[in-house]
């Protein structure tokens, strides 16, 4: 193996990344998932990867104590992939799993997660099963006489793991739980325990067992038996550490940052706002603030409670302040406000100090309303790690409707675990920095940290088609709502130290390092047409999909591949030093296919009894048109026709014994088990497409861009300013009437559309009237025919014809896509091709003297798809 590469690397370069994409989750992982979460596509990725893992071998060597580390953000739901494992594993054989953390609060909120079905954040689905057998998940004390048939967990602290293996006391672990049964690892902010590879290697195998280090500990549990599995779980590896980098690149199996976790728009966006004002008027400003992004959560309809850290860096000095603010918000009147207003310059406080007056709520009114909300009852204080448990399950579920705490004090209690996701400001309460010499100091970057775990994406939408859990207002930053997708850092007035704090937290990813605001307005040529003020864009919905017309199951599910492979029962013995099959007796096997009827409808009764999911009212629920379990056994629409490869020896595959049938039967119905459950759709686009105003859709925006960061340079640069923007990209929009705003701040294959337009305007104009081309900022969606997604097709190409009578008008969409997506986004472009044959025009809704037609493009991309593309905009012009 390549010690240059990571094993994420190695995995693509041998399986390739579409096998890898193309890889379908088993129902043992998807099915014992709780449904209140829905997979990522980064968590669906892990799972791919490891799958791929584990069913290859690589040097074409036996696999033996796998290794492997998940290098993943905080926040990016590290559990639920260490559920979604252990039930895979589970399916493999293992039964006795061990979670270790360096944190009691980690191992609590854990715990909480796996064992409690009462808890918000379970993870596991009501009812645990594989094929037919149900199964529970117990904590126990150690493996030494644990329910077989059970998922068993050791939750333990590293520290405790360590004392209670080299200190064995009664019904504790031992060493011995290890060596006779094979056993699951998973390390939770597994950097905690690579103190020895910090320090480099040992000189001897002796000196590596005489360490008495965690990390020895838990190397000596996983090496007690070759089939262990170690699987370890950090959002913190430094591989700039040559040992590290050595001992971890070999295992990295997948790898998620946390810059990829905000550029996928699974965080909050982070503002610092600093202050040269006294510790009580900055918190004061952050009271109002979180106030002020209360009432918008209000306005629309959102039961969010926001919910304020104030930092301090010794107790006594968290203690002191608390006492500040209990008597400051007890004193608070309406002139402390005005005043506050008068020292608050930045954007964002005006914007609250404008709705506040917009809204009619005075100064006297609002001082009142934050004494009764930051009253002591709703303040909590949590300073040291000795913390009562009711206070510790406080600050663990702030988020919960019964939990009334808007403000916390701490000093250092709440860093790793700590996973609130209603924390919308953070308050640091003092002005010190330890940065030297051009380097980012230890308080600094631990600060930074606790920046990234705060800043975890409170889940909201404003619409059933909206993502729940990722930003949506990157580009319209004039959105009210915006202020409820940012967490604010207080900090006092200190150059220095914000210049430090940037850099820290650009180093860890959660904030770009360059970011701009650009906003694209319409050019006044196009507000005064008649296709601005009058005209129609026309867009489909999203329904229920109600799955009336589904009358069997899907081919690919009917002609999929079943084989079974009977054990033949055959052994043999070779000499240590002799070839594989070297003059021995190899095993015979023999294929034969067998229709799945064949085995007789009492023998399928029986396997779909084994599995809860064949149950006929889970079954008329995903055919509704289905009559009988009969008709679903028996009918060539359903399971008549699947053919079950069997392999085994000749007289037993032909002659095959009741529980051969059986066997294979019930494996069949769980892989087809899985190809319905990933052949499930929900929601259906319409194929009619309705109209609304043009002029209402199509706005003036204010966009956020990071700059030079992804593989496109050209994200959020002007097109029309040659200083900044290459010759190949460049174009002047403010001397092209037919694109509708002043300026693109596009991509490159977006600005290299617009000029393959530029070129082919005239060509345009020969057949029609007038030709507009519009960017989508997010102004518009569609929804795919197919399963109800949401696309939103980069531009609209609006073509008007000439006739004077009945005058056809051309909406045509057209999406720009990079190579790398081309691939992944395939179904986008299949939704768009088919516009032309499926989409149709709400009849309801006629205009006199004028024709509706909604079109779409295949992909736009100057490299690898220009035939394709050019050859369908040619339709356009002929």
């Amino acid at each position: 193996m390549n010690e240059n590469k990571t094993l994420h690397q190695i995995l693509i370069e041998e399986l390739g990344k579409r096998t890898i994409d193309k890889t379908e989750l088993p129902a043992v992982i998807t099915g014992n998932l709780t449904p209140s979460f829905t997979l990522r596509p980064y968590q669906k990725r892990t799972f791919q990867f490891f799958l791929n893992y584990w069913q290859e071998a690589f040097d074409g060597k036996p696999r033996e104590n796998h290794q492997l580390l998940f290098h993943m953000a905080t926040g990016s739901g590290k559990t639920l992939i260490m559920a979604g494992l252990m039930h895979y594993l589970y399916a493999q054989g293992y039964r006795n799993f061990l979670f270790f953390v360096n944190s009691t609060n980690i191992i609590d909120k854990t715990r909480d997660n796996f064992l409690n079905p009462l808890s918000g954040k379970y993870l596991f689905a009501p009812q645990l099963s594989i094929g037919d057998r149900h199964f529970t998940v117990r904590e126990v004390d150690n493996f030494q006489s644990t329910n077989g048939g059970d998922l068993n967990i050791v939750f333990s602290t590293i520290q405790g793991l360590h004392d209670r293996l080299n200190r064995p006391r009664e019904n504790s672990l031992t060493y011995d739980d290890f060596e006779n049964q094979k056993i699951v690892l998973i390390s939770d902010e597994a950097h905690h325990i690579n103190a020895s590879t910090k320090k480099g290697e040992k000189t001897t195998q002796e000196d590596l067992f005489d360490s008495v280090s965690w990390e020895s500990t838990v190397q000596r549990v996983f090496m007690a038996n070759p089939e262990n599995v170690l699987l370890e779980f950090t959002a913190t590896v430094d591989f700039s550490d040559e040992n590290l980098s050595k001992k971890y690149k070999p295992k990295l199996i997948f790898d998620y940052t946390l810059k990829e976790f905000r550029k996928d728009g699974y965080s909050k966006e982070v503002k610092v706002l600093q202050a040269d004002l006294p510790p009580l008027e900055r918190a004061l400003q952050a009271v109002l603030l979180s106030q002020y992004r209360r009432k918008i959560f209000e306005k629309n309809k959102l039961a969010v409670k926001p919910v304020i850290l104030f930092k301090s860096k010794t107790i006594q000095g968290s203690k002191d302040f608390f006492e500040e603010f209990k008597e400051g918000i007890s004193s608070l009147t309406g002139k402390t406000l005005d005043d506050i207003q008068v020292h608050s310059k930045d954007d964002t406080l005006t914007t609250m100090f404008a709705y506040y007056a917009a809204t009619g709520i005075t100064f006297d009114n609002l001082a009142a309303e934050l004494k009764s909300d930051f009253s002591e009852d709703k303040l909590i204080v949590v300073n040291s790690k000795d913390e009562s448990v009711a206070k510790q399950l406080a600050v663990n579920s702030l988020e919960a409707t019964n939990n009334e705490y808007r403000a916390v004090f701490a000093v250092d209690k709440l860093n790793e675990g700590w996973d609130v996701l209603n924390l919308f400001d953070i308050v640091r309460l003092y002005n010190t920095r330890d940065g030297k010499a051009g380097k980012i100091g230890k308080t600094t970057m631990s600060e930074a940290q606790l920046i990234g775990r705060g800043a975890r994406y409170c889940p909201l939408r404003l619409s059933p088609d909206q993502p729940l859990d990722q930003r949506k207002f990157d580009h319209d930053l004039t959105n009210e709502m915006r202020i409820c997708e940012e967490l604010v850092y207080h900090s006092a007035y200190n150059p220095q130290y914000i210049q430090e704090l940037n850099t820290a937290l650009h180093e860890i990813g959660i904030k770009p390092k360059e970011t701009r605001q650009q906003t694209i307005k319409l050019k006044e040529s196009f507000k005064q047409t008649k296709l601005y003020k009058t005209g129609h864009l026309f867009l489909n919905g999203q329904l229920k999909y109600d799955r009336n017309d589904i009358a069997g199951l899907d081919s690919n599910v009917i002609q999929g591949h079943y084989p079974i492979n009977l054990h033949t029962g055959q052994s043999q013995t070779s000499a240590v030093f002799e070839e594989p099959n070297g003059g021995k007796v190899t095993i015979d096997r023999k294929f034969k296919d067998y229709k799945l009827m064949a085995f007789g409808v009492s023998v399928i009764r029986k396997a779909m009894q084994r599995l809860d999911f064949y149950q006929f009212d889970n079954l008329k629920k995903l055919f509704p048109n289905l009559k009988s379990a009969h008709e679903f056994m028996t009918s060539h629409l359903y399971l008549a026709e699947i053919i079950v490869t069997i392999s085994g020896q000749s007289d037993r595959v032909n002659n095959l014994l009741p529980e051969d049938k059986l066997q294979a039967a019930t494996t069949v119905l769980m892989r087809v088990a899985d190809g319905i459950v990933s052949d499930k759709v929900e929601y259906k686009g319409t194929q009619e497409f309705t109209p609304y105003m043009l002029k209402d859709k199509i706005t003036d925006k204010t966009l956020n861009f990071s700059i030079n960061e992804g593989d496109d340079k050209q994200s959020g640069k002007s097109m029309s300013n040659a200083r900044e923007t290459p010759e190949k990209y460049h174009l002047d929009l403010s001397t092209r009437d037919w694109f509708v705003f002043d300026d693109c701040y596009g991509t490159s294959e977006e600005k290299l559309l617009i000029k393959f337009i530029d070129k082919r305007y005239d060509d345009l104009k020969k057949k029609f009237k007038d030709a507009y081309l519009i960017r989508n900022e997010r102004h518009f969606k569609i929804y795919n025919f197919e399963d109800g997604r949401p696309l939103e097709p980069d531009f609209l190409l609006y073509l008007i014809g000439k006739e004077n009578k009945d005058t056809m008008y051309y909406q045509v969409f057209i999406e720009p896509k990079g190579g790398n997506l081309l691939i992944q986004d395939a179904w986008k472009e299949r939704m768009l091709t088919s516009l032309k044959d499926r989409a149709s025009i709400d009849r309801s809704w006629i205009l006199k003297d004028r024709k509706y037609v909604v079109w779409g493009m295949p992909f736009f991309n100057s490299e690898q798809r220009m035939p394709e593309f050019e050859a369908a905009f040619k339709t356009l012009a002929e």
